[in-house]
């Protein structure tokens, strides 16, 4: 067995520090439990935002009782949350737009058309909803998906991955489950 000379072994811990700090500057910003998270890196959002080139925008006709489709939120929130599956689309641009309804249990509601774009992690509004069921038009910036419903929306159901549903059928199938598939497997790692 060869012996380290003291030098040799204060070298390579030094070494190994060094090396390790990157790692802990990661650790550091969420590093690992943001990405599992689904959470991407400024970095990531950056990239994605050069690369953005958003398609034309028309908002859909206003959404009828029969096509709101339930998803679940949290268990604490006392609000029930909808997606019209007539509006639902993925765009070309890789955008996922839907008009959301929130109602409250005494059965006051909010209504936006909406779009999350997955690889930025990224929500806008794109129109409110009105009493007398027509669309206000918003200029909105595209904003981090931090209300938790976009957040749900996205890890659960439309952004298996970080990466867009193919087709409204595989956005629907998810809201009918009760999540995507992809998204339950990869919980389960």
């Amino acid at each position: 067995m060869r012996k380290l000379r003291a030098g040799a072994s204060l070298g390579f811990a030094f070494a190994l520090l060094v090396a390790g700090a990157p790692l802990a500057a990661f650790e550091g910003r969420g590093g690992p439990a943001r990405a599992a998270a689904g959470v991407p890196s400024d970095w990531e959002r950056r990239q994605a935002e050069r690369e953005f080139r958003e398609a034309a925008v028309a908002l859909p006709p206003y959404f009828r009782e029969e096509d709101l489709v339930e998803f679940a939120v949290a268990p604490t929130t006392r609000f029930r949350f909808y997606v019209d599956r007539g509006s639902l689309s993925v765009g070309e641009d890789g955008v996922v737009r839907y008009t959301l309804v929130a109602r409250s249990p005494q059965g006051a509601q909010n209504v936006t058309y909406e779009g999350i774009r997955c690889r930025a992690g990224m929500h806008r509004v794109y129109a409110l909803g009105q009493p007398d069921r027509n669309w206000k038009p918003v200029t909105l910036d595209w904003q981090p998906t931090d209300r938790l419903w976009v957040r749900v929306l996205r890890r659960e159901y439309f952004c298996p991955m970080g990466l867009p549903v193919h087709d409204v059928a595989e956005a629907l199938d998810a809201l009918r489950r009760g999540g995507h598939p992809e998204r339950q497997r990869t919980e389960g790692r």
